[in-house]
Protein backbone atom coordinates (compact mmCIF):
# COMPACT_ATOMS: atom_id res chain seq x y z
CA UNK A 1 0.00 0.00 0.00
CA UNK A 2 1.12 3.15 -1.01
CA UNK A 3 2.60 6.30 1.84
CA UNK A 4 0.08 8.59 1.90
CA UNK A 5 1.04 12.13 2.74
CA UNK A 6 0.67 13.52 6.21
CA UNK A 7 -2.35 15.88 6.76
CA UNK A 8 -4.91 16.92 9.05
CA UNK A 9 -8.19 16.90 9.66
CA UNK A 10 -10.66 19.66 10.75
CA UNK A 11 -13.66 17.17 11.49
CA UNK A 12 -15.31 17.84 15.09
CA UNK A 13 -17.35 16.08 17.41
CA UNK A 14 -20.49 17.95 16.27
CA UNK A 15 -19.91 17.38 12.23
CA UNK A 16 -19.97 13.39 13.23
CA UNK A 17 -23.46 12.98 13.34
CA UNK A 18 -23.95 13.95 9.54
CA UNK A 19 -21.70 11.44 8.44
CA UNK A 20 -22.99 8.91 11.33
CA UNK A 21 -26.87 8.23 11.28
CA UNK A 22 -26.93 5.26 11.76
CA UNK A 23 -24.72 5.87 15.40
CA UNK A 24 -27.09 7.58 17.85
CA UNK A 25 -25.12 9.48 20.67
CA UNK A 26 -24.41 7.14 23.44
CA UNK A 27 -22.80 6.86 27.03
CA UNK A 28 -18.98 7.46 26.64
CA UNK A 29 -17.43 4.04 25.54
CA UNK A 30 -14.02 3.19 27.32
CA UNK A 31 -11.04 2.52 25.32
CA UNK A 32 -8.92 -0.53 26.31
CA UNK A 33 -5.37 -1.76 25.90
CA UNK A 34 -5.00 -5.42 25.64
CA UNK A 35 -1.60 -7.32 25.99
CA UNK A 36 -2.50 -10.40 24.11
CA UNK A 37 0.42 -12.63 24.74
CA UNK A 38 0.51 -16.06 22.96
CA UNK A 39 -2.02 -17.03 20.20
CA UNK A 40 -2.70 -19.85 22.53
CA UNK A 41 -4.57 -17.50 24.89
CA UNK A 42 -7.61 -18.06 21.98
CA UNK A 43 -8.03 -21.71 23.29
CA UNK A 44 -6.84 -21.42 27.46
CA UNK A 45 -8.84 -21.03 30.79
CA UNK A 46 -6.27 -19.02 32.65
CA UNK A 47 -6.09 -15.79 34.71
CA UNK A 48 -5.59 -13.45 31.75
CA UNK A 49 -8.36 -15.28 29.59
CA UNK A 50 -10.43 -15.35 32.71
CA UNK A 51 -9.85 -11.75 33.24
CA UNK A 52 -11.12 -10.99 29.77
CA UNK A 53 -14.27 -11.98 30.07
CA UNK A 54 -15.03 -10.21 33.00
CA UNK A 55 -14.05 -6.99 31.36
CA UNK A 56 -16.34 -8.07 28.08
CA UNK A 57 -19.12 -9.10 30.50
CA UNK A 58 -18.72 -6.03 32.50
CA UNK A 59 -18.92 -3.96 29.50
CA UNK A 60 -22.22 -5.51 28.28
CA UNK A 61 -23.56 -5.14 31.23
CA UNK A 62 -23.10 -0.93 31.37
CA UNK A 63 -23.39 -0.90 27.44
CA UNK A 64 -23.35 -3.18 24.23
CA UNK A 65 -20.85 -1.69 21.77
CA UNK A 66 -22.03 -0.96 18.64
CA UNK A 67 -18.82 -1.72 16.79
CA UNK A 68 -15.42 -2.72 18.11
CA UNK A 69 -12.62 -1.13 16.15
CA UNK A 70 -8.89 -3.07 16.86
CA UNK A 71 -5.48 -1.22 16.37
CA UNK A 72 -4.01 -4.96 15.97
CA UNK A 73 0.18 -5.20 16.28
CA UNK A 74 -0.47 -7.97 13.39
CA UNK A 75 -1.53 -5.42 10.86
CA UNK A 76 1.54 -3.26 9.18
CA UNK A 77 0.84 -1.11 6.46
CA UNK A 78 2.40 1.73 4.43
CA UNK A 79 -0.13 4.23 5.50
CA UNK A 80 -3.09 4.08 7.77
CA UNK A 81 -6.08 1.87 7.06
CA UNK A 82 -9.30 0.41 8.19
CA UNK A 83 -10.91 -2.54 6.77
CA UNK A 84 -14.00 -2.18 5.34
CA UNK A 85 -14.83 -5.66 4.29
CA UNK A 86 -18.77 -6.71 5.32
CA UNK A 87 -17.72 -10.35 6.52
CA UNK A 88 -13.76 -10.40 8.09
CA UNK A 89 -11.99 -13.57 7.65
CA UNK A 90 -10.06 -15.26 10.82
CA UNK A 91 -6.74 -14.94 9.92
CA UNK A 92 -4.69 -17.60 11.60
CA UNK A 93 -1.88 -15.24 11.05
CA UNK A 94 1.28 -17.65 12.79
CA UNK A 95 2.89 -21.29 12.55
CA UNK A 96 4.25 -23.82 14.56
CA UNK A 97 0.32 -24.16 16.91
CA UNK A 98 -1.49 -26.83 17.48
CA UNK A 99 -4.62 -27.79 14.47
CA UNK A 100 -7.34 -26.58 16.82
CA UNK A 101 -5.87 -22.93 16.77
CA UNK A 102 -6.10 -23.19 12.71
CA UNK A 103 -9.64 -24.61 13.48
CA UNK A 104 -10.51 -21.50 15.65
CA UNK A 105 -13.10 -19.07 14.12
CA UNK A 106 -14.62 -15.88 15.31
CA UNK A 107 -17.29 -15.17 12.49
CA UNK A 108 -18.03 -11.87 13.59
CA UNK A 109 -19.67 -9.31 11.20
CA UNK A 110 -17.90 -6.40 9.54
CA UNK A 111 -18.73 -2.63 10.01
CA UNK A 112 -17.83 -1.13 6.47
CA UNK A 113 -20.12 1.86 6.98
CA UNK A 114 -18.75 2.65 10.19
CA UNK A 115 -15.29 2.00 9.32
CA UNK A 116 -15.53 4.32 6.30
CA UNK A 117 -17.01 6.93 8.48
CA UNK A 118 -13.72 6.69 10.51
CA UNK A 119 -11.97 7.18 7.47
CA UNK A 120 -14.15 10.61 6.95
CA UNK A 121 -12.46 11.55 10.59
CA UNK A 122 -9.05 12.12 9.18
CA UNK A 123 -7.29 12.47 5.83
CA UNK A 124 -4.42 10.43 7.27
CA UNK A 125 -6.64 7.31 7.01
CA UNK A 126 -7.75 5.40 3.81
CA UNK A 127 -9.85 2.42 2.81
CA UNK A 128 -8.65 -1.29 2.67
CA UNK A 129 -10.54 -4.36 1.78
CA UNK A 130 -7.71 -6.75 1.78
CA UNK A 131 -7.34 -7.62 5.10
CA UNK A 132 -9.85 -9.44 7.91
CA UNK A 133 -9.69 -9.90 11.84
CA UNK A 134 -6.23 -11.25 12.26
CA UNK A 135 -5.28 -13.08 15.98
CA UNK A 136 -4.16 -9.77 17.80
CA UNK A 137 -8.02 -9.27 17.46
CA UNK A 138 -10.13 -12.56 17.32
CA UNK A 139 -7.82 -14.18 20.03
CA UNK A 140 -8.70 -11.19 22.52
CA UNK A 141 -12.59 -11.16 21.35
CA UNK A 142 -12.92 -14.75 21.84
CA UNK A 143 -13.05 -14.18 25.36
CA UNK A 144 -14.36 -10.57 25.58
CA UNK A 145 -17.41 -11.34 23.43
CA UNK A 146 -17.39 -14.89 22.43
CA UNK A 147 -20.84 -14.94 21.07
CA UNK A 148 -19.14 -12.30 18.20
CA UNK A 149 -22.30 -10.79 17.70
CA UNK A 150 -20.84 -7.15 17.27
CA UNK A 151 -19.28 -5.97 14.27
CA UNK A 152 -15.84 -5.43 14.14
CA UNK A 153 -13.73 -3.96 11.96
CA UNK A 154 -9.38 -2.97 12.54
CA UNK A 155 -7.43 0.06 11.90
CA UNK A 156 -3.99 -0.55 10.59
CA UNK A 157 -0.04 0.46 11.64
CA UNK A 158 1.91 2.65 9.43
CA UNK A 159 4.87 0.90 10.35
CA UNK A 160 7.08 3.91 8.51
CA UNK A 161 5.50 6.99 10.77
CA UNK A 162 7.27 7.69 14.09
CA UNK A 163 5.48 7.08 17.10
CA UNK A 164 4.20 10.74 17.80
CA UNK A 165 2.16 9.72 14.45
CA UNK A 166 0.01 7.29 16.05
CA UNK A 167 -0.61 9.34 19.46
CA UNK A 168 -1.80 11.96 17.03
CA UNK A 169 -3.73 9.84 15.20
CA UNK A 170 -5.59 8.74 17.91
CA UNK A 171 -6.79 12.16 18.94
CA UNK A 172 -8.17 12.55 15.73
CA UNK A 173 -10.92 9.75 16.01
CA UNK A 174 -12.07 10.39 19.02
CA UNK A 175 -15.59 11.14 18.08
CA UNK A 176 -15.88 7.26 17.58
CA UNK A 177 -15.85 6.95 21.93
CA UNK A 178 -19.32 9.17 21.51
CA UNK A 179 -20.94 6.88 18.77
CA UNK A 180 -20.80 3.80 21.02
CA UNK A 181 -17.53 2.62 19.31
CA UNK A 182 -15.50 0.49 21.46
CA UNK A 183 -11.71 0.38 20.44
CA UNK A 184 -9.02 -1.81 21.61
CA UNK A 185 -5.26 -1.58 20.92
CA UNK A 186 -3.98 -4.75 21.27
CA UNK A 187 -0.19 -5.44 21.42
CA UNK A 188 2.67 -6.00 24.31
CA UNK A 189 4.51 -3.06 26.54
CA UNK A 190 7.30 -5.45 26.37
CA UNK A 191 7.61 -8.08 23.55
CA UNK A 192 10.83 -9.90 23.03
CA UNK A 193 9.72 -12.74 21.27
CA UNK A 194 13.77 -14.30 21.05
CA UNK A 195 14.93 -13.66 24.08
CA UNK A 196 11.56 -15.34 25.31
CA UNK A 197 12.05 -18.50 23.31
CA UNK A 198 16.00 -19.08 24.45
CA UNK A 199 14.50 -18.54 28.11
CA UNK A 200 11.87 -20.89 27.16
CA UNK A 201 14.64 -23.60 26.05
CA UNK A 202 16.03 -23.74 29.23
CA UNK A 203 12.40 -24.29 30.60
CA UNK A 204 12.85 -20.96 32.64
CA UNK A 205 9.88 -18.86 32.88
CA UNK A 206 10.60 -15.86 35.25
CA UNK A 207 10.67 -12.70 33.99
CA UNK A 208 13.69 -11.16 32.86
CA UNK A 209 15.06 -8.21 35.29
CA UNK A 210 15.07 -5.61 32.07
CA UNK A 211 11.38 -6.48 31.35
CA UNK A 212 10.17 -6.24 34.75
CA UNK A 213 11.96 -2.48 34.92
CA UNK A 214 10.47 -1.57 31.25
CA UNK A 215 6.60 -2.92 32.08
CA UNK A 216 7.06 -0.75 35.57
CA UNK A 217 8.68 2.10 33.71
CA UNK A 218 5.39 2.21 30.98
CA UNK A 219 2.88 2.14 34.00
CA UNK A 220 4.16 4.76 36.30
CA UNK A 221 4.33 6.91 32.94
CA UNK A 222 0.97 5.95 32.24
CA UNK A 223 -0.14 6.86 36.05
CA UNK A 224 1.27 10.20 35.55
CA UNK A 225 -0.39 11.06 32.38
CA UNK A 226 3.18 11.63 31.01
CA UNK A 227 2.02 9.82 27.52
CA UNK A 228 4.42 11.48 25.44
CA UNK A 229 7.78 10.32 26.97
CA UNK A 230 6.20 6.67 25.92
CA UNK A 231 6.37 8.18 22.42
CA UNK A 232 10.57 7.91 23.04
CA UNK A 233 10.20 4.82 24.74
CA UNK A 234 14.44 4.45 24.42
CA UNK A 235 14.62 7.13 27.37
CA UNK A 236 13.72 4.04 29.18
CA UNK A 237 17.67 3.14 28.63
CA UNK A 238 18.79 -0.51 28.09
CA UNK A 239 15.17 -2.00 29.42
CA UNK A 240 13.37 0.04 26.66
CA UNK A 241 15.68 -1.55 23.68
CA UNK A 242 15.38 -4.86 25.22
CA UNK A 243 11.50 -4.63 25.46
CA UNK A 244 10.82 -3.03 22.04
CA UNK A 245 13.17 -4.43 19.55
CA UNK A 246 10.54 -3.55 17.20
CA UNK A 247 7.40 -1.28 17.72
CA UNK A 248 4.87 -3.18 16.04
CA UNK A 249 3.64 -4.91 19.29
CA UNK A 250 4.50 -1.27 21.16
CA UNK A 251 2.56 1.30 19.09
CA UNK A 252 -0.99 0.13 20.00
CA UNK A 253 -0.36 1.27 23.64
CA UNK A 254 -0.05 4.44 21.76
CA UNK A 255 -3.78 4.64 20.17
CA UNK A 256 -5.33 4.06 23.49
CA UNK A 257 -3.63 6.70 25.30
CA UNK A 258 -4.09 9.23 22.62
CA UNK A 259 -8.09 8.51 22.72
CA UNK A 260 -8.43 9.26 26.40
CA UNK A 261 -9.33 12.12 27.81
CA UNK A 262 -7.50 14.81 29.80
CA UNK A 263 -8.51 13.65 33.89
CA UNK A 264 -9.88 10.18 32.60
CA UNK A 265 -9.60 7.60 35.13
CA UNK A 266 -7.33 4.46 33.79
CA UNK A 267 -7.19 1.18 35.61
CA UNK A 268 -5.25 -1.49 35.35
CA UNK A 269 -6.91 -4.68 34.81
CA UNK A 270 -4.12 -7.55 34.18
CA UNK A 271 -0.26 -7.42 34.82
CA UNK A 272 2.16 -10.25 34.43
CA UNK A 273 5.38 -10.55 32.23
CA UNK A 274 5.39 -14.20 31.20
CA UNK A 275 7.80 -16.33 29.30
CA UNK A 276 10.35 -13.80 30.62
CA UNK A 277 9.38 -11.45 28.10
CA UNK A 278 5.99 -10.48 27.40
CA UNK A 279 4.70 -8.23 29.52
CA UNK A 280 0.36 -9.11 29.82
CA UNK A 281 -0.47 -5.29 31.15
CA UNK A 282 -3.95 -4.75 29.88
CA UNK A 283 -5.80 -1.63 31.04
CA UNK A 284 -8.94 0.24 30.59
CA UNK A 285 -9.32 4.35 30.04
CA UNK A 286 -13.00 5.69 31.31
Amino acid sequence: MALWPLATCNMKLQDFPKITGALPLSEKMPVWFVGHGSPMNALEDNPFTRSLREMGETMQNRQKPAAILVVSAHWLTRGSFVNVIPKPETIHDFGGFPQALFDAQYPAPGAPEIAKETAKLSALIHEADDWGIDHGAWTILMHLFPKADIPVFQLSIDYYQPMSYHLNLAKEIRALRERGVLVIGSGNIVHNLRMSMSKLQNQDTSPFDWAVEFDNWVHEKIKNRDFQSLTDYEKAGTAGKLSVPTVDHYVPLLYTLGLADEKEDIRQTYEEVTFGGISMRTFQVG
